[in-house]
């Protein structure tokens, strides 16, 4: 069957409910639902009972590389910023270090065992040397997983902020293999440049981003997750047109946002959780459906070494070394080496050498796309087990909130406060927004003037506002005093 633009939204839609319907299941049976949309997208292929002829490259890099914004800028609106801190030199070095000797380390064992010339096979090491982020943090969280001492927050800072490095490698050994003259030392300037045009303009946008969603006034809550839509673009094709690394800096823009008050902030993240789980559902359905299974017959046995080297040899060499300078425990250490999960970014970068047209892209393609394949099969399924054995893992009553949980979360708020905002306060004319209210406290009402509202972000404190607050716990209150800048009542 050829898509058409006649039948391509029932195809798709169909794809969509039967992925859906078929993920709610999955974990019963400890499979990861990005490998069921994956394999439900090879069912439905030209090799499989589908019959759906899908051969193009262009197009499945296109929805890879938009549905990577969703995935990598949910990820960090959902990131608290004050779990990272602790562990923020330990992800950076696993993120660039770890990701460099990964794709060295793999890069060399192919050029031993393969006819690769050397830049071929430091290109597929570099495409498949990052964790990939929409298997990560789909994993993590759908399995509810509670793990010891900041190791989930370092993974996920890992998985999130990664992608740049790699995909800066992946360009950087393309371009090698089709000007092998230019010499390794040339991919230095690269490398340093577009991270740190990135770096920068992910922490700009965040700031412009902030002001624009906090001052902007839209007639529909409903617009600010549209807005918010259009400004992660804009960091992202921004930044890659003046040369710097697009993944980068929206992971950093949305990190940033994600740690601030927003106007509708609630809207904004239910919105991208929902968006974040669609694209990644329509992206391992695209890549499942552009693969060929019977073209990677040949290669299942080199495909088996070279995932087996990375599982059990390079990552966890790579992980060691840049953890070097660190105190860790050891068994924290291997199970950071075992959540190596590579999905959909290496099939996305494996696109790469495609649309470039060199000699070995298809087998390139091929292996890569089995190694992610037994990769998600095999530590994917095996997160939670390796956790217990290892002991890295916490009860599940004893599990940290992530931001999206604490924000959504229904708290039931036996505490209530009435406070009279008077002239000597110097909140009067602020946007609630605008204060540092405490999370868990919220302003239910407000009476005015003998009228009841009911307050959002953009709503602006006025003079003898009678504010109905909300909490679970009295000493909350001397926060939200502090707050409003008024002396305890």
């Amino acid at each position: 069957m050829n898509i058409t633009i006649e039948n391509i939204i029932l195809i798709g839609s169909v794809l969509l409910l039967i992925s859906i319907i078929a993920g709610k299941t999955s974990y019963r049976f400890g499979i990861p639902t990005l490998l069921l949309f994956l394999t439900i997208g090879m069912l439905a292929g030209s090799d499989g009972i589908g019959g759906i002829y899908f051969d193009n490259p262009q197009i499945a890099q296109f929805i890879g590389v938009v549905s990577l914004n969703f995935i990598l800028f949910s990820g960090g609106l959902d990131t608290s910023w004050s779990s990272v801190k602790p562990v923020l030199k330990e992800g950076i070095a696993l993120s660039t270090i770890g990701v460099l000797l990964t794709a060295l380390g793999l890069g060399y064992f192919v050029y031993l065992i393969t006819d690769f010339s050397l830049y071929e096979s430091l290109l597929l090491g570099a495409i498949v040397s990052s964790t990939d982020a929409a298997a990560v943090f789909s994993i993590l969280r759908g399995k509810n997983l509670a793990l010891k001492k900041n190791l989930r927050p370092t993974l996920e800072l890992e998985s999130g902020s990664n992608d740049p490095m790699a995909y800066v490698l992946t360009i950087a050994f393309l371009s090698l293999v089709q000007n092998p003259e230019k010499g390794i030392f040339s991919i230095i300037t690269l490398f340093l440049l577009q991270m740190a045009i990135g770096g920068v303009a992910g922490f700009l946008f965040g700031k412009l981003s902030k002001f624009v969603i906090n001052r902007i006034k839209l007639d529909f809550e409903g617009l600010y997750p549209v807005l918010t839509i259009s400004l992660m673009f804009i960091t992202f094709s921004f930044t890659d047109a003046i040369g710097g690394n697009g993944f980068l800096a929206i992971y950093i823009c949305s990190v940033f946002l994600g740690n601030q008050n927003l106007i509708h902030k609630n809207t904004i993240m239910r919105m991208f959780d929902g968006l974040a789980w669609l694209m990644q559902i329509v992206l391992f359905l695209t890549l499942g459906l552009l693969v060929f299974p019977f073209q990677m017959i040949p290669f299942i046995g080199i495909g088996l070494l070279i995932s087996i080297f990375l599982i059990l040899v390079a990552r966890p060499l790579a992980v060691f070394i840049s953890l070097i300078p660190f105190k860790m425990k050891l068994r924290r250490r291997f199970y950071i080496s075992w959540v190596g999960l590579r999905g959909a970014v290496p099939i996305v970068f494996a696109t790469y050498p495609l649309l470039a047209g060199i000699d070995k892209a298809n087998i390139i393609f091929n292996i890569v796309f089995f190694v992610s394949l037994t990769s998600v099969l095999i530590q994917g399924t095996t997160l939670s087990l390796v956790a217990k054995w290892l002991n890295v893992g916490l009860p599940d009553n004893a599990k940290p909130l992530s931001p999206t949980d604490e924000l959504l979360a229904e708290h039931p708020k036996t505490i209530m406060k009435e406070i009279i905002l008077k002239e000597n306060s110097n909140v009067i004319g602020l946007k609630i927004v605008d204060l540092k209210f405490p999370k868990n406290a919220i302003i239910a009402m407000i009476e005015r003037e003998g009228n009841y509202l009911t307050p959002n972000g953009s709503t602006e404190l006025q003079v003898n506002d009678k504010l109905v607050v909300l909490t679970d716990k009295h000493e909350i209150l001397d926060n939200v005093y502090a707050s409003l800048q008024l002396e305890k009542a």
